[in-house]
């Protein structure tokens, strides 16, 4: 820990790493781990439609087949305007939306019986931390745009 904390203070350590870490592909492979469950969850209800219309029934969304549609579609458009930079900010505050409002409705700790409180409240905040990744996404992109002119 302390070999750590030296490492940090220390300014040429930082510009070492920073070099090495600080990619665009680092930061490209960062993101598609942000996405990965989205494209791994539109993917799988585009091509298994019946269970994709099961979970919207699941969750009580009516009329079913829409839903499903506008979910398969914001998984998976939103990941690819973030992985290709195309409307970034737009594509992480769409995903941050979504994701909270369906951590809310997904997984009501608070209405649960103790044994499934305890993974669903885990559950719960860590998509609470997807949501902040999102926001920092789209907070970056948009401070970036801003700092060097270009259009959001």
């Amino acid at each position: 820990m302390l070999g750590i904390l030296i490492v940090a203070n220390n300014p040429s350590a930082v510009t070492r790493f920073a070099a090495r870490f600080a990619t665009p592909a680092v930061r490209w492979l960062a993101l598609l781990g942000l996405c990965a469950a989205y494209l791994q969850g539109g993917f799988n209800k585009a091509t298994d439609f019946p269970g994709a219309i099961a979970e919207m029934q699941h969750f009580g969304l009516s009329p079913e087949r829409p839903f499903a549609l506008a979910v398969i579609a914001l998984e998976l458009v939103a990941s690819v305007m973030i992985l290709t930079g195309i409307g970034r900010w737009l594509g992480a505050l769409a995903l941050a939306a979504f994701t909270l409002m369906a951590t809310v409705l997904a997984l009501r700790f608070w209405e649960m019986a103790p044994p499934a409180r305890f993974m669903a409240a885990n559950s719960f905040f860590e998509h609470l931390g997807l949501v902040g990744g999102f926001l920092l996404v789209a907070w970056h992109d948009l401070h970036e745009r801003a700092a060097t002119g270009r259009p959001a």
